[in-house]
């Protein structure tokens, strides 16, 4: 590459920040260099072609770290709403505290800086600096219980069934305008939880289960019903908020496909990722895309569309969605959770066929 190449970026300009600016201003004229620059190519990589119509892209969502406590569930539900999203992949501890809000428990502003011995006497929780009464806990707990008895013979469920149900139960409530879960159920967007014995929710199951009940959630329908979901998509993308389990599970949708089943899809075309982790500590939340290309989680033709964002997705999810709300009209709906027997069925029938070949070619 030439000097010329390599200064053939548009100039950094200190624009004066004038009254009245909007998040589009902010992303397309002052976030110039290090991660805001990054967040800003994460917001025109997903309004100016994951959202494009011509590509068709299945999109994914996947939410690790305390998400729903700090209110986020808002901004997820506006993505929803505008078929931003396709399908979730979420901890079920941002599943738990979801419902927190669709309950009308209130969770309140505080300080980090508090006694956490004086909280724990006060019947107060925290995370971080959000604080709530245990009872919450306790009255949530109760409804998941109440909720999941009414399928306690069902037996073994995806976890997207298991979410779908728990939406459904919270669609009457006046506060189920605040949750992920009941939009995602009215808008028949399914969403999976890769450890759902890693929450209360998973907890309350548990329970359950010490009283005879049948209902558990199988992962093998989880991984099977995630990888027909890619397999059937035209392109695949995500938006990955932090790592953690949410952020494999996505992504190993494609070693499925080629590396148990035989079927190369090629990898996904797109990836945004916002995050703390760096990659020098080894972990997959710091894991960078290209590092994804060696396992066959992303296309490498498409490294192109892909970027990390080092930073805070409390501050950087609201600008991305924002500025993706404000430059693209709404998407038809995919409606996922209503495709997946059929999805499934295509899966299934691609790798048979594939197998047979396999066997009469050995």
């Amino acid at each position: 590459m030439t000097s010329h190449e390599r200064l053939a970026g548009k100039p950094v300009v200190p624009a004066a920040l004038e009254p009245g600016s909007t998040v589009t201003d902010l992303v397309e004229k002052h976030f110039q260099a290090y991660n805001a620059a990054r967040l800003s190519e994460a917001a025109r990589l997903f309004a100016r072609h994951m959202l494009a119509p011509e590509r068709d892209v299945t999109i994914g969502l996947t939410l690790a770290g305390a998400l729903t406590p700090a209110g986020l569930g808002g901004t997820v539900i506006s993505l929803l709403e505008a078929g931003f999203v396709d399908w979730i992949v979420s901890t079920g501890a941002n599943l738990y505290h979801d419902m927190h809000h669709a309950l009308s428990f209130t969770l309140h502003q505080g300080d980090f800086r508090v006694n956490d011995v004086e909280l724990r006497k006060a019947g107060i929780i925290r995370i971080y600096d959000v604080l709530f009464s245990d009872e919450v806990l306790f009255k949530t707990d109760t409804f998941v219980r109440q909720a999941l008895d009414i399928i306690r013979k069902r037996g073994p469920v995806s976890s997207a069934d298991l979410h779908r149900h728990l939406g459904d139960c919270l669609q009457p409530l006046p506060g189920a305008k605040y949750s992920i879960l009941a939009a995602a159920a009215r808008l028949d967007v399914p969403i999976y939880s890769p450890a759902p014995g890693d929450s209360s929710i998973g907890m309350n199951l548990a329970r359950l289960a010490l009283e005879g009940a049948t209902l558990h959630v199988d992962p093998n329908l989880d991984v099977n019903e995630t990888a027909a979901l890619v397999w059937g998509a035209g392109q695949n993308g995500a938006i990955l908020l932090g790592g953690g389990s949410p952020k494999n599970f996505y992504l190993q949708t494609q070693p499925q496909l080629w590396e148990v089943l035989g079927l190369n899809k090629g990898g996904h075309d797109y990836f945004i990722q916002v995050t703390a982790d760096a990659p020098h500590w080894g972990g997959l939340s710091g894991a960078t895309p290209s590092e994804a290309v060696s396992w066959g989680k992303i296309n490498p033709d498409e490294l192109c569309n892909t970027v990390t964002v080092y930073a805070d997705v409390t501050i950087a999810l609201p600008i991305l969605a924002s500025y993706a709300l404000g430059a693209v009209p709404p998407r038809k709906l995919r409606r996922l959770y209503l495709q997946r027997a059929r999805l499934l069925e295509q899966l299934r029938d691609a790798f048979l066929q594939t197998a047979q070949m396999a066997t009469r070619d050995s």
